[in-house]
């Protein structure tokens, strides 16, 4: 984890806070930051998009693995029997 340090500035009826190059944070990305006390966590907000784009990908290559030759068939569990219930 690096540190940064960094200030606060006004614009407009904003407070803003400028983000290092360092970080590699280009412009107009989405953001969310969340609040927990006097701790605030930045993080970027993830493209839906891109999210259904891994997941389609993930399902593609558990697809693409090979079947089992066998596949043993279990029983039915038998529930035990409870007086009074």
């Amino acid at each position: 984890m690096s540190v940064h340090e960094t200030r606060t500035f006004k614009s407009g009826n904003s407070v803003a806070l400028r983000l290092p190059k360092s970080l590699a944070i280009g412009p107009d990305e989405r953001m969310v930051i969340e609040q927990t006390g006097d701790v605030l966590t930045v993080r970027r907000l993830k493209d839906p998009a891109e999210e259904k784009r891994k997941v389609a990908e993930l399902i593609a290559s558990l697809r693409a693995l090979p079947k089992p030759p066998h596949v043993e068939k279990r029983q039915a569990p038998i529930p035990p029997v409870r007086r009074g219930l």
